[in-house]
């Protein structure tokens, strides 16, 4: 993609992101990668395993940071072949529109949405993905569930900061009401 950022002049040293989580909100994405059948209906989610900010083991959405100067769907884009692999097709509009915007607090009890890194404001996406996906860099696993699976105790419980209550509030914008 010759329209992509170059990313290799945009990234903050681990001080100066560090410094700057002490001082502002950082700008992320979130991407919730589904499957759909032909009529466009959703027919399973995939949630990647990945160690959290917090040190757990969790599943996952796809998240990352948006670069100084990058498009929002420049970002998307990134994270998903990132954490997807090269190879998921991902089908992002030409100008995408989030269902969400998510507040990640230091706090757990702000907004229920915790990062202990940071203030994060997270634009949240719906992302049918139509290609093989290969779970890459800091994903340890991906799997594919269906949306009431998505919403099970059993399975909420493997997700923390937040990302259970995204995926529900993800499916519930798509019609599928846990």
């Amino acid at each position: 993609m010759s329209d992509m950022l170059d990313v290799r002049g945009s990234w903050l040293s681990e001080d100066d992101l560090e410094s700057a989580r002490e001082r502002l909100p950082i700008v992320y994405i979130d991407a919730v990668p589904v499957r759909t059948d032909d009529r466009g209906q959703v027919t399973s989610v995939g949630l990647l395993l990945r160690g959290m900010p917090d040190g757990s083991i969790s599943r996952a959405v796809v998240t990352g940071r948006v670069l100084y100067g990058e498009r929002i769907r420049d970002a998307l884009l990134r994270h998903l072949e990132k954490d997807l692999g090269p190879m998921a097709l991902p089908q992002v509009p030409v100008s995408p529109q989030p269902f969400t915007i998510v507040e990640y607090f230091p706090d757990p009890d702000v907004t229920g949405f915790h990062d202990p890194r940071q203030h994060a404001v997270a634009l949240a996406f719906v992302v049918a993905i139509e290609g093989d996906c290969a779970p890459s860099q800091d994903a340890l696993d991906l799997v594919w569930v269906t949306p009431h699976e998505a919403t099970r105790a059993d399975f909420q419980s493997e997700m923390t900061g937040g990302q259970g209550r995204l995926v529900r509030m993800a499916l519930a914008h798509c019609g599928l009401l846990p």
